[in-house]
């Protein structure tokens, strides 16, 4: 019985350093992430940056259509310095395309972005573009994309 117990209290220690060292990796990624939104928020503070010129974009190929292979549909977040810009999406089938523009204004989508217009949005505001996939691993700006 003793033995037991001193075996469920090894597995229990060794699963809560597991998680431990997961969740320290994680928030070190968080942190530089931040440092770097902070750096280039700076810079448009310290007027090193034209405010209104493009700066940053980031876009994001994906299969949209069941009927579709080969990543032709994409989702392109083209942003200035304030987080003012636009994200323009076209998705691609065998007998029709069809284009979505949606304006973006301080980093924030005013209608309600896809996943992949979301993830294209994020890779730009962190400079991360302008090529990104699905499985980049980016933070949330807040808890949602659109906003009222």
């Amino acid at each position: 019985m003793l033995v037991a117990v001193a075996v469920a209290g090894l597995v229990a220690g060794v699963a809560g350093l597991s998680i431990a060292v997961v969740a320290h990796n994680r928030v070190n990624q968080v942190v530089e992430e931040c440092a770097e939104v902070l750096r280039r928020q700076l810079q448009v503070a310290s007027g090193a940056v034209d405010n209104q010129a493009l700066r940053d974009l980031a876009i994001v190929h994906y299969d949209a259509l069941k009927e579709m292979s080969g990543h032709r549909s994409f989702s392109l977040a083209l942003i200035n310095a304030t987080g003012d810009g636009v994200v323009v999406s076209s998705i691609n089938g065998r007998t029709e395309t069809r284009t979505y523009a949606k304006v973006v204004r301080d980093g924030h989508a005013l209608e309600t972005l896809s996943p992949e217009e979301n993830q294209a949005l994020r890779a730009a505001r962190l400079g991360k573009g302008p090529v990104v996939t699905m499985d980049d691993p980016l933070p949330d700006f807040g808890a949602s994309s659109a906003r009222a």
